[in-house]
């Protein structure tokens, strides 16, 4: 049975390619000390090419060959293997990775994707101006599922990143309450007005469901010094006011490019997501 994760990557490409031929995937099952990839990264191996990587190097190398071996004699696929990286490939990583094999074709789209998207974090953002439409580029290749919310008519592009679900929700803040469980919280929209109803409609969530592990809001020290007195006198508490990150991004970033913004914050959420629990990554 395969039950390791897919992460990291774009695997809608592997999952389009298999309609058209199959492939056999191999995913990095689970590992032991220093290794090049983690859990869960993955390559697929076509008849003519590799997409993704499980960490180049011998240990792909070797793996990639194994794979197209399959591949191209049909047979029953191998347990899962033990690779030692030094005594076995001489790199000098010296940990061990277990490597999982899975002959995949169109049938098994369904369950891949299955089990592709239950391993990406959900992340919700309110805006699609500037700095929104650059994070969505950021976060596509990265392990996101993207709820890109917006009230405005006409702001979503027509083709969108396969993690990608945009939503039109007037007003903007009654969308907080269906995020999935667990969501990361972008707020960046139009208006401050719209901002703030937001963050407010987050910390009713929070309070009720503790559920949204962060929330940023997009803006200067100066921008959350004011909403911090206009959400007190909403009856919020200081505890509770501590939770809203702002400024978003991570700190000597200075650039202001709306690329420079998406790659800071892409980041700030990547180290949410390896926080302790409890500690909110801010």
């Amino acid at each position: 049975m395969n039950t390791a994760p897919i992460t990291g990557g774009d695997f809608s490409c592997v999952l389009t390619r298999l309609h058209a031929e199959p492939a056999v995937l191999v995913v990095v099952r689970h590992t032991e000390g220093s290794v090049p990839r983690e859990a869960g990264a993955w390559m697929a191996v076509f008849a003519g090419d590799t997409v993704g990587t499980i960490g180049g190097g011998q240990l792909e190398w070797a793996a990639e060959a194994r794979a197209r071996a399959l591949l191209a004699q049909p047979a029953p696929m191998p347990p899962p293997q033990r690779v030692p990286l030094g005594p076995s490939l001489g790199q000098c990583c010296g940990g061990v990775v277990h490597l999982e094999w899975q002959a995949v074709t169109a049938a098994d789209v369904p369950a891949l994707r299955r089990r592709w998207q239950a391993a990406l974090t959900p992340v919700a953002l309110f805006g699609g101006g500037h700095v929104g439409r650059a994070l969505v580029q950021a976060l596509a290749p990265l392990p996101f599922a993207l709820h890109w919310v917006d009230s405005r008519d006409g702001v979503f592009p027509l083709e969108l990143p396969a993690t990608v679900r945009a939503e039109h929700s007037d007003p903007v803040h009654r969308a907080v309450a269906d995020l999935a469980p667990g969501s990361q919280v972008l707020v960046m929209s139009f208006s401050h007005a719209e901002d703030l109803d937001v963050v407010h409609a987050c910390l009713v969530r929070r309070r009720e469901r503790q559920d949204l592990p962060f929330v940023g809001l997009i803006g200067s020290r100066t921008k959350w010094a004011t909403f911090r007195r206009r959400l007190s006198e909403r009856g919020w508490g200081a505890a509770e006011l501590d939770g809203i990150t702002c400024p978003i991004g991570l700190p000597g970033i200075a650039g202001k490019a709306p690329a420079v913004i998406a790659a800071s914050v892409a980041a700030q959420l990547l180290l949410v997501g390896e926080a302790p629990a409890g500690t909110g990554g801010a």
